[in-house]
């Protein structure tokens, strides 16, 4: 699992060196039918946030894109 979190924070350094004005992240990652997954292999979402992007941010990741929560 370390090496998931090597490629998140390299994530982070590279958006962050093209995007200074990011000030969060939002990690995602669904396990099982139950929880959302759709696609059974390893996937994870690095979510850059700005402040502002969204109306309200409670709720993390599962209202990151609120037009998107269902599909």
């Amino acid at each position: 699992m370390v090496f998931v979190f090597d490629l998140l924070k390299h994530g982070r350094t590279l958006i962050l060196e093209e995007y200074p004005e990011v000030e969060g992240f939002n990690v995602g990652i669904n396990i099982g039918s139950v929880a959302g997954q759709s696609i059974f292999h390893l996937h994870v979402h690095l979510i850059p946030r700005r402040n502002g992007d969204v109306d309200n941010p409670k709720g993390g990741v599962r209202g990151v894109i609120p037009s998107k929560m269902c599909y």
